[in-house]
């Protein structure tokens, strides 16, 4: 196996694209005979560079449409089966990606790492109003702390609209994380004059 301090350009620029292309970390040990541990130094080394990088350039983007969305994760293990000890304690369960893309350029001109609440969507949709040139049409999902944040971050100055999902019962309740089946939808315009057929989260979700 080889150790950080020997891995040359060319061998962290194939672990990443061998990252990049949806390969997990043993494969990536498999593939590329970079040790494990070294793989997931270089990965948290890139990761805070491409966080500095796009702190510091993605500013004043021409952006016309953003979408935003949540994707779930967990870590160290599912909410339920979180620890008493760990429980309450950030890190250990449920692990929210709040994410806007342009729908024009599907650039992410922001994202944040947290839960699922009002706290964060605050930091997260301040975060994007930032980094944006232009009044833009905004579509998220029926998430409440959206309307709040919103508001705040961006005022009279933006075309708002929700995209509301209805959902029927989970067949698999308790036994795996896994989404109801969308039963229908409806847009509810929260500010400004959204245009109705780009009020969209399709290409967030995907």
């Amino acid at each position: 196996m080889i150790c950080m301090n020997t891995l040359s350009i060319e061998r962290k620029t194939q672990v990443i694209a061998t990252l990049v292309e949806g390969n997990r970390i043993r494969a990536t040990v498999r593939m590329t005979g970079v040790a494990k541990n070294t793989i997931v130094k270089l990965l948290a080394e890139v990761g805070s560079a491409c966080a500095k990088y796009q702190d510091a350039h993605l500013r004043n983007l021409p952006c016309k449409r953003i979408q935003c969305d949540e994707i779930w994760s967990f870590c160290y293990a599912k909410q339920k089966n979180v620890p008493m000890e760990k429980q309450g304690e950030f890190g250990y369960g449920d692990v929210w990606t709040w994410t806007a893309i342009c729908a024009d350029t599907k650039i992410v001109p922001s994202f944040f790492v947290g839960l699922r609440d009002a706290g964060c969507a605050y930091h997260f949709v301040h975060d994007l109003a930032g980094r944006l040139k232009n009044r833009v049409q905004l579509t998220t999902d029926g998430h409440k702390p959206y309307l709040t944040a919103v508001d705040d971050a961006f005022g009279s100055d933006i075309d708002y609209a929700m995209l509301v999902k209805i959902y029927g019962a989970s067949a698999e309740k308790d036994s795996r994380y896994s989404p109801a089946e969308c039963i229908g939808m409806y847009s509810d315009v929260v500010t400004g004059n959204p245009d109705p057929k780009h009020i969209s989260t399709s290409y967030v979700e995907r």
